[in-house]
């Protein structure tokens, strides 16, 4: 149903994690959702910092693989802390938690960054000696990370396109609420989609984009409110966080089979309206794996001394429908 991370060592079985890197890997059983093992620690005691927040169902998963990866190392003499920026997400967050980790000399950093604006921290942790990586999402600007799992988010806003191209038939009203207008993530998610309707679908008409801030009780108002000003919308598309809010609208108005809202992520919030089919769509990004695998892949780099051989790592997901969800 879901497709699998397609990352560069599934072909091997994780046997050979980096580029010219044969050394044996350990036998330690991996946790369900994790593909990436450990080299054994020959460095000794090693603190790994990972920074993430924590402001809708989606980071869940994400902490469950931070965890996971920290019960996962700890056998290797290495102590992974989780650590949450809060629950607004903002450039100044993420600075302010790198500043820390450099500060208490980690020896190496997984990050959530999300935004412009933190590539120069990114680069004074390298400076500094410190590895870092980074998951989920991340700013437009270059920096100096070891490297990036995550999803295109464009091409994912496009993959979305044409579901709704599908749904709509290619005409009629489509509703876009985003999570933060300065994430890039969020707005390559965003203009992946509207881009390809304008282009493949120009009798649809776009209303909004609006913003959330990732949060379900906005994006229900935001619903509402298009629901009551257009009588005629068929499709609300969420780019980021709070999908099941806008998503309880459509319950609420009565409107399930007329109106669908299609978003990211298979958390229980969001799978509950799919049940319903108020949710029609859902497109996963595999946090758990990009947490377990992401740290993972940091702490074998900080023992090896040696780069992964691809610095851009792509998930890629199926959408769900409730048909496919009710037949799992």
């Amino acid at each position: 149903m879901i497709k699998q991370i397609r990352l560069f060592l599934a072909a091997c079985g994780s046997a050979a994690i980096f580029l010219g890197f044969a050394s044996v890997v350990l036998s330690q059983e991996l946790p369900k959702g994790g593909t990436v093992k450990a080299v054994p620690n020959t460095k000794g005691p090693l603190r790994i910092a990972f920074l993430s927040f924590q402001n809708n169902p989606f980071f869940f998963p994400v902490r469950d693989g931070a965890l996971a990866a920290a019960k996962y190392l700890k056998e290797q003499n290495t102590t992974v802390d989780y650590t949450v920026l809060g629950d607004n997400l903002t450039a100044e967050a993420v600075v302010g938690g790198i500043e820390t980790a450099i500060a208490k000399k980690y020896n190496g950093i997984v990050v959530v960054p999300i935004f412009d604006g933190t590539a120069r921290i990114i680069d004074e942790a390298v400076d500094a000696g410190i590895p870092v990586g980074n998951i989920i999402a991340e700013g437009a600007t270059p920096s100096k990370r070891l490297f990036f799992i995550g999803q295109d988010a464009k091409a994912a806003g496009e993959q979305i396109g044409k579901f709704i191209e599908q749904k709509t038939g290619g005409t009629g009203k489509v509703g876009v609420i985003t999570g933060y207008f300065g994430a890039t993530q969020h707005n390559d998610r965003m203009n992946g989609a509207i881009d390809y309707l304008k282009k493949a679908c120009p009798k649809i008409e776009i209303i909004g984009p609006f913003e959330n801030q990732d949060k379900a009780e906005v994006a229900y108002s935001l619903t509402q409110d298009m629901l009551t000003r257009h009588p005629d919308l068929k499709i609300v598309y969420v780019t980021a966080g709070g999908p099941f809010g806008a998503a309880k609208a459509v319950e609420d108005q009565k409107l399930v089979g007329k109106v669908g809202v299609v978003g990211f992520d298979h958390t229980p919030e969001n799978l509950e309206h799919l049940k319903t089919g108020a949710m029609i769509g859902l497109l996963d990004q595999a946090p758990f794996q990009q947490a377990f695998d992401g740290t993972v892949l940091l702490y074998n780099s900080v023992v090896t001394g040696q780069a992964p051989e691809q610095k851009i790592i792509r998930v890629e997901g199926t959408i769900l429908t409730p048909e496919e969800y009710k037949g799992s």
